[in-house]
C-alpha cells in the first residue's frame, strides 16, 4: 500500500525519531508499505525513504539506490565510522552531490558529505548488521539518518553555504533563502 508522503513544514520531520521496538507484523507492513510508496514515488524518482516522511516517528528507513534494486530497511540505524577520502589533485572531483528530497519538491542543492560510512543496524528480523556504504549509498544513508534527527538537507545546505534551486519546467534555477 502507498503512504502518503508527509512535506516541510510536517512538524514530524524536524523531530528526533523513537528507536524501534516492537519488530512484529505491523512494523513488517511498515517496511513494506514504505517500500511501495518509494518505488511509486516519481518526479522525483526515490531512492530512500524514512519513517519520518510517512508521519511516522521511527527510527527506520528503506533505500532502493537504483531501478533494479531491491527495497533494503534499516532499523535504528548508527553510523558508527566515516572515512574521509583523501581529495585527488584533480579539481573536478567535487565531494559534493546534488540532493532533493520526497518531502521537499521541486528544491535541490549540492550537499558535501563522507563518501564512506561504516553504519550498524538491524533489520526486520531483529538480527544485527554492520557495514560500509560509499560512494552515492554512503550519500543516501546518511541524508536518511539526518531524517530520523529531523534535519533535513535544506539544513545542510545552509549550514555548507551551498546554493538552493528550485526545479521549474525541468529546469534549475538558484533561489536565495
Amino acid at each position: 500500500m502507498i503512504i502518503p508522503i508527509v512535506k516541510t513544514p510536517n512538524p514530524v520531520l524536524f523531530q528526533t525519531a523513537k528507536k524501534v521496538l516492537k519488530f512484529d507484523l505491523k512494523l513488517k507492513r511498515l517496511i513494506r508499505d514504505m517500500g511501495d510508496t518509494l518505488k511509486a514515488a516519481r518526479h522525483p524518482e526515490g531512492v530512500g525513504l524514512a519513517a519520518p516522511q510517512v508521519g511516522i516517528s521511527l527510527r527506520l528507513f528503506v533505500t532502493k539506490p537504483t531501478q533494479q534494486s531491491k527495497i533494503h530497511a534499516y532499523l535504528n540505524p548508527e553510523i558508527m565510522t566515516v572515512e574521509e577520502i583523501p581529495p585527488s589533485d584533480d579539481e573536478e572531483s567535487d565531494k559534493s552531490t546534488l540532493e532533493g528530497c520526497l518531502s521537499v519538491d521541486r528544491i535541490w542543492s549540492p550537499i558535501t558529505r563522507p563518501l564512506k560510512v561504516q553504519m550498524k543496524y538491524f533489520d526486520a528480523e531483529k538480527k544485527q548488521h554492520t557495514e560500509w556504504f560509499e560512494g552515492f549509498k554512503a550519500t543516501i544513508i546518511q541524508h536518511e539518518i539526518d531524517h530520523l534527527n529531523g534535519i533535513l538537507f535544506t539544513n545542510r545546505s545552509l549550514e555548507q553555504n551551498s546554493p538552493v534551486y528550485e526545479e521549474h519546467n525541468g529546469k534549475l534555477e538558484e533561489i536565495k533563502i
